[in-house]
């Protein structure tokens, strides 16, 4: 698959939450990736994985991975590869940051109590 491709459908798996299939998509990709683009796709995919982590209550993954994912991210902001690279770091990073307000006890309860689109992160792509 090449990296465009491959691009497209992680960005699709993401944006219907399927989180796995989207690491093992973007994954792929990575590994193939020149050494300039890794942290571009591997950010992405970090992201992802953390909301899967959120949606299996480990908390301490979420945290971890959401932040390797946005530290990864941020050279390639405002847009990369014609993603709205800006948006999804505003979006996890507020997510951190409310995440980081809450103990790992309290991640089920939260789950519970938050707003749905916190849960439902999109990427988007430049209109061109």
């Amino acid at each position: 698959m090449d990296a465009n491709t491959g691009l497209g459908l992680g960005i699709e798996q993401f944006n219907r939450q399927d989180f796995y299939a989207c690491h093992d998509t973007l994954e792929a990709v990575w590994l193939e990736a020149n050494p300039t683009e890794k942290n571009f796709y591997q950010g992405i995919l970090q992201i992802a994985v953390a909301h899967y982590h959120l949606s299996n209550h480990n908390w301490q993954g979420a945290v971890i991975l959401l932040g390797e994912g946005i530290r990864r991210l941020k050279a390639f902001r405002p847009a990369h590869q014609e993603v709205e690279t800006e948006s999804l770091l505003q979006t996890s990073a507020a997510l951190l940051a409310e995440l980081q307000t809450i103990t790992p006890d309290h991640l089920p309860q939260w789950l519970q109590d938050v707003e749905p689109e916190k849960l439902a992160p999109r990427i988007y792509i430049q209109e061109k």
